[in-house]
């Protein structure tokens, strides 16, 4: 590397020479060192200073995010490459088997139709689609719980709630979302993708990191083929390596190289070979690989020991304790094109950092989950034979052949015949049928067709895709009888469900690390109709970020359900249910849009004069009084409104005007109480700030909660806290008594005009005969829902029971019309063999 630098200042001293004095100018020239820099003199008075900026800076002085492979020598990164190739082989090895029955089983599909010359040219190549029927509607029901319109992400407060945080957790949902479903433009597609492959491989993974080329985080979808461990592995977790196999052109390794990321080094030209799995998914697509420049591109977060990058113990000596790195190799060359540390700079314990979520379909038995390759791929291939048989019976029967006597000549025998066709046939004599040997081809078996139906069901049942077809059914049933048939036939999906989401939670912890490492302290972003903003503080402890799906409810049919039980039983008794909450959740599961248009909030009360309360009182609206009102004005308001014959004629208004009068009072007393005990207030809240203090002090330490239960000063300050409340209460209960007292005198004289009228009386009692009424209409109503959830209880058990016995006797029918289909064939056979 060379950089021009200007000569430093020359150092001048006087030369006598010859005996004649004169000044003359000499630069001394320090004796030449060997070392890491060079310095050259140039003929134009510049120097040319040639270093090694590796052998300047040292592997120990490199930053901590820096690429380590400029640090170390060739020798070491080809050792390296080397470990790391031989281990990438065998890992593929170890799993050959795995590989083998994914690349057949994918044949299971039938997205391509087979072209069979047996038995006979033009056999039917046709698959069963129960493999790909279940496949399509897992991956449809799933990707539309998991990763709704608005976005897949949905925040709780951890702790107390409050605004602060409730208002924290809402920025979080809101930048997840955002990011998500409009910065990330691969994250829906790539979702999309990934629960199509999930049920054929049952393991798919993602992958979470930030990318330096796009400037933001990412979350790719990882093929299960793409990404190998150790044999021994069972979980990423206890995985000392993994690698992941990236396919990356030669302009994609150019724009890393040019932003630092990778090493700039000459890679040879490399000629893409797929393997055996992706020929089998290119050949289902229909397509083939070009002769783009493609490299194969071995990512491997491992643990190493390196020379001038070792663990350093506490007194200042190699602890030979192997760190988390991530090397990048390109397989082809074995170049090694970066090392990069896989801990947390700040980590005392260098714990490796995570970027690999797993996603299951079902636990298998080591690393790899079981998908339906695995578990009906044998139904699958039986009921494609089957299918396949019963075709090739059809098409035979319908196109019989066999044997004509020799010296027959038909007219264009080479051509089939067309329905009403007769042709000329040259007999040399004798019957016509005599020439003629039809073999004995049969229609298509019966009791195959059954038997493949019964593999076909037995495939359904396990990947629960037969449809309950709700509108078939009884429509008075009870909701819980519908929602045990919903449970009976989706077990298998709820549990995969579960599965997704556990998975999805830790790959949005993923997301908001890289995040919080990434994001400025304040970053203000754009959406439609306003400006929102998001702080790096908001991403802490305090909010949970889990998925947006309810892991316990997998379709839309059953949250409706639990909706209209819910519901339904909140109509039942509306005094001890909030109907508002019922009605909005029952509205949300039907995905309606706008629901506070449709269904506006209730407001909470409002201070108001006493006119608009009377006006409230007459249209049954809930009213309050606040503190800070004029009480006795509003009191005398209200008397003078109960006085009116509207008021006097509707005991309703009484009651809630009677009601409101209370809380004033209750507020008046309150009000004086703090005027006359300021100073015993300001001592009651010391002392609790200080008991509040030692008790958190306390949760800490159980040693000293029960030494502080124990201690006299704690014990005195108790005390001091509850005479100062009981005094407060006393003061404040005589004159909630006195002021009580005042209010009857004047209700007093409301009553005794209410009294003298006749109408008034006649009211009175048509209201106490209504109210006995009502009274008796409840009890009744209580005592006939008991009986109804009895008998839905009873109902539920006897269907349940039912359903049972139903299979049961399927079983049977199907053994009983199999064996009659056997019989039958059987007779069939012994009359030809004695014909």
């Amino acid at each position: 590397m060379a950089v021009d630098k200007s000569l430093p200042e020359p150092i001048r001293t006087n030369v006598s020479v010859s005996g004649q004095e004169m000044q003359q100018e000499v630069t001394l020239q320090e004796e030449e060192q060997k070392g890491p820099v060079e310095v050259n003199q140039l003929d134009d008075g510049g120097v040319e200073i040639d270093f090694d900026p590796n052998a300047l800076a040292g592997p120990g002085s490199a930053a901590h995010d820096e690429n380590l492979a400029y640090f170390l020598e060739e020798g070491i990164l080809n050792k390296i490459s080397g470990d790391i190739r031989s281990s990438y082989d065998d890992f593929k090895a170890s799993r050959d088997d795995w590989e083998q029955a994914y690349t057949k089983g994918l044949d299971l599909l039938g997205f391509k139709y087979e072209d069979r010359s047996q038995p006979f040219t033009g056999a039917s190549g046709a698959t069963h689609p129960v493999l790909a029927e279940a496949v399509t509607q897992l991956q449809a029901l799933a990707y539309k719980e998991l990763l709704p319109a608005h976005g897949p992400v949905r925040t709780k407060v951890v702790g107390k709630i409050d605004k602060q945080r409730e208002e924290q957790a809402l920025r979080v949902k809101e930048f997840m979302n955002y990011q998500m479903m409009c910065e990330m433009k691969e994250y829906e597609p790539e979702f999309d993708q990934m629960l199509f492959n999930l049920p054929l491989s049952g393991s798919t993974f993602k992958k979470v990191y930030y990318d330096s080329v796009l400037k933001r985080c990412v979350s790719k979808f990882i093929p299960a083929e793409d990404l190998l461990v150790p044999y021994s592995a069972t979980s990423l977790d206890e995985a000392d390596t993994i690698i992941h196999r990236i396919k990356m052109s030669g302009n994609d390794i150019i724009k890393y190289q040019l932003t630092d990321f990778y090493r700039d080094v000459d890679l040879k030209s490399s000629d893409y070979a797929a393997d055996a799995i992706k020929e089998s998914k290119d050949d289902l697509e229909g397509i083939s690989a070009s002769n783009d420049e493609i490299y194969t591109i071995l990512e491997c977060h491992i643990d190493l020991d390196l020379d001038g990058f070792q663990d350093i113990g506490p007194q200042g000596e190699a602890t030979g304790l192997k760190l988390p790195y991530i090397v990048t190799i390109e397989e082809g060359s074995g170049q090694v094109l970066a090392i990069r540390r896989n801990f947390a700079a700040q980590d005392p314990m260098k714990t490796r950092k995570d970027y690999f979520v797993h996603f299951k379909f079902l636990p298998g038995l080591g690393f790899y989950g079981f998908g339906l390759i695995h578990m009906i791929g044998g139904l699958s291939r039986t009921a494609t034979a089957a299918l396949r048989q019963l075709l090739d019976a059809g098409t035979l029967a319908n196109l019989p052949a066999g044997f004509k006597q020799r010296g027959i000549r038909v007219r264009d025998e080479a051509q089939p015949l067309q329905p009403g066709e007769f042709r000329d046939v040259d007999a040399p004599g004798g019957r016509l049928d005599d020439a003629f040997k039809i073999l004995p081809f049969k229609e298509p078996s019966q009791t195959l067709l059954a038997l493949m139906g019964q593999v076909v069901q037995a495939g359904q049942r396990f990947a629960s895709i037969a449809d309950l077809q709700v509108g078939d059914g009884n429509q008075s049933a009870a909701v819980g009888t519908t929602v045990a048939l919903l449970e009976r036939g989706s077990r298998v999906m709820s549990a995969i469900h579960k599965r997704l989401y556990a998975a999805m939670k830790q790959e949005f912890m993923l997301l908001s690390k890289c995040f919080v490492t990434y994001l400025p302290p304040q970053y203000p972003y754009d959406v439609v109709g306003g400006q929102k903003q998001i702080f790096k503080s908001d991403f802490d402890e305090r909010v949970d970020i889990i998925p947006v799906a309810d892991p316990n409810i997998f379709s839309q049919t059953q949250r409706i359900s639990v909706a209209q039980t819910q519901l339904q039983l909140a109509m039942s008794n509306p005094k001890m249910h909030n109907l508002y909450v019922a009605y909005r959740d029952m509205y949300e599961a039907l995905d309606i849009k706008d629901v506070d248009m449709l269904l506006p909030p209730p407001q909470p009360p409002q201070p108001k004069d006493p006119a608009m309360e009377h006006i409230d009182a007459m249209n049954g609206k809930p009213f309050k009084a606040f503190p800070g009102q004029d009480h006795e004005a509003h009191m005398e308001a209200h008397l003078s409104f109960m006085g009116t014959i509207m008021a006097r004629n509707n005991p309703q208004i009484i009651a809630a005007m009677q009601k409101n009068i209370m809380e004033h009072i209750s507020l008046m007393a309150q009000e004086q109480v703090q005027l006359e005990f300021v100073e015993e207030m300001q001592q009651l809240q010391q002392l609790s700030a200080q008991m509040q203090q030692m008790m958190s002090q306390a949760q800490q330490n159980p040693q000293m909660a029960q030494q502080m239960q124990q201690n006299p000063q704690v014990q005195m300050m108790q005390k001091q806290i509850q005479d100062i409340k009981n005094k407060i209460e006393s003061r404040k209960a005589k004159l909630v008594a006195e002021i009580t007292a005042e209010y009857l005198e004047e209700e007093k004289k409301v009553l005794d005009q209410m009294s003298n009228d006749p109408l008034i009386k006649l009211k009175a009692d048509e209201v106490q005969i209504k109210a006995k009424k009502e009274q008796r209409e409840t009890e009744e109503g209580e005592e006939k829902l008991n009986l109804d959830k009895m008998k839905m209880m009873q109902g539920q058990s006897q269907f349940e029971e039912k359903l049972e016995q139903e299979d049961e006797h399927q079983h049977l029918r199907a053994a009983v019309s199999l064996a009659k289909d056997g019989i039958k064939s059987m007779q069939a056979t012994v009359k030809e063999t004695k014909k």
